[in-house]
């Protein structure tokens, strides 16, 4: 099994994305206006990339001998359900995950196809933040 710092980091950014999918398909559910629909198509496409991120990540635990946690990170309800409010939520949620996986970047030591994982989560989270932030611009 490969060491429990780098174990422990898979762990805790497998319960984030298993959030994630909680959080976006509430958002999903929550939104409504004229704009509903390709919001809830954002959303819910969230929802499945997180579901996504979450199997690759448990599937790396599991081929490097570790065991996939069951726990869930707790997804706080703002009762906040204006389209802005839950863009900036979201924000909040891409912003930690790039923070969890630069931190597992600095874990893969010289496993390659590891820290290529990494830089590839960190890309496309990154590429969430910045397509929020244009979606926060009126």
């Amino acid at each position: 099994m490969k060491n429990k710092k780098l174990m422990e980091k898979l762990n805790e950014i497998l319960e984030m994305e298993i959030s994630g999918v909680v959080r976006y398909l509430h958002y999903s559910l929550m939104i409504k206006g004229p704009n509903r629909i390709p919001i809830v198509k954002f959303f819910r496409d969230q929802a499945t990339e997180s579901f996504d991120h979450a199997s690759i990540i448990g599937e790396k635990i599991t081929s490097f001998g570790g065991h996939p946690t069951l726990k869930v990170k707790p997804v706080s309800e703002s009762n906040k359900h204006d389209v802005m409010d839950i863009l900036k939520e979201s924000l909040e949620h891409e912003r930690h995950s790039v923070v969890l996986y630069r931190e597992l970047l600095d874990l893969c030591e010289d496993d390659i196809a590891l820290e290529e994982l990494a830089r590839e989560l960190i890309r496309t989270e990154v590429e969430h933040i910045e397509e929020v932030e244009k979606m926060l611009i009126r």
